[in-house]
């Protein structure tokens, strides 16, 4: 291995292969040697937007080179399992962007292939990166703070098939297995784990063929309940908001920025080295790899959350 941990960003013309990019440009300890994407025309405008020296079209051309430690698939949510175990069989070190899988099976074939590897396996669950979560964390961590409730919204107007950057999709997004995603593995983070899960979907958009509409409610070991209510017909602010119902606060927590129940910011400029949870991610995973340690959000610490959503697809159906 070198002195900076080499890495290819692959899907780095998507919204979040963008995202990664610029987090990996703050990191000392990352150098990005190759980014892949969907053409050779994509991948040259990244390079050159980014200052990388390598474009490539695809995986297969990042996995045969030997100047890649790690990659970052930032590729769409049904290649992910496929492209995880394949980066793990090259012997590569890997970063795959939530959801690591689209069903229960995969993201169980994923941490098999993790376990049989001592390659860092880790998956961008990133709200326990961003830094309004890890103070909520932190000062559960220290026992000031224990969760009653959370009521989550996640919404977005995206009737159409679009990305996060307004572009037309090749794949279709899911409330469950993406955005819900989130909030469950948050929440079993927080608060315990999930003991008990239930959910309800609206009506099947007639072209995309999903649910624009649900409802989650969970329950963790420790008692503490989570409603989530997602929607893809939200004409109104775009994201999701955490709201923490504690035994002694109440804190509103909107990606990075956190606030108490009264409106009022929380300054977490001191909780990391960053205010950028991908990035923050980001510092996670080339660490782990630096140290031959375990990440937090590696596949083992998430996998319980693909059951959860197993279950609800269950009811679902």
């Amino acid at each position: 291995m070198s002195d900076k941990i080499r890495i290819a960003v692959v899907g780095a013309n998507g919204a979040f292969g963008e995202k990664h990019l610029d987090g990996l440009a703050n990191i000392p300890d990352a150098e990005v040697t190759v980014v892949s994407a969907t053409s050779q025309e994509k991948a040259d405008a990244v390079a050159d937007e980014y200052g990388v020296p390598n474009a490539v079209v695809g995986l297969d051309a990042v996995l045969e080179r030997d100047d890649v430690d790690a990659v970052i698939l930032a590729t769409p949510t049904g290649l992910h399992a496929a492209q995880t175990k394949a980066v793990i069989a090259a012997g590569k070190h890997v970063e795959v962007e939530i959801p690591v899988a689209d069903s229960v099976a995969d993201a169980e074939s994923v941490l098999a292939a993790a376990e049989a590897s001592d390659r860092v396996v880790m998956v961008g669950h990133t709200r326990r990166f961003n830094p309004s979560h890890q103070l909520v964390h932190d000062r559960i961590d220290a026992g000031e703070f224990n969760v009653q409730q959370m009521d989550v919204q996640t919404y977005f107007f995206r009737r159409t098939n679009t990305n996060a950057k307004g572009e037309p999709r090749s794949w279709t997004d899911h409330l469950l297995w993406h955005h819900a995603a989130h909030t469950v593995d948050l929440f079993a983070y927080q608060a315990g784990k999930i003991v008990e899960a239930h959910a309800i979907q609206g009506p099947i958009h007639p072209e995309l063929g999903i649910a624009m509409d649900m409802s989650i409610q969970l329950k963790s070991e420790s008692g503490a309940i989570c409603t989530l209510s997602l929607s893809f017909n939200n004409d109104g602010p775009f994201g999701t908001f955490f709201r923490y119902i504690g035994d002694t606060d109440t804190y509103i927590a909107r990606y990075d920025d956190l606030f108490n129940g009264k409106e009022e910011q929380i300054d977490v400029s001191d909780v990391a080295v960053s205010m950028n949870g991908i990035e923050l991610q980001d510092r996670e995973f080339i660490a782990a790899i630096r140290e031959g340690r375990e990440p937090n959000s590696s596949i083992r610490q998430v996998v319980d959350c693909y059951r959860v959503l197993g279950q609800l697809e269950e009811q679902l159906a």
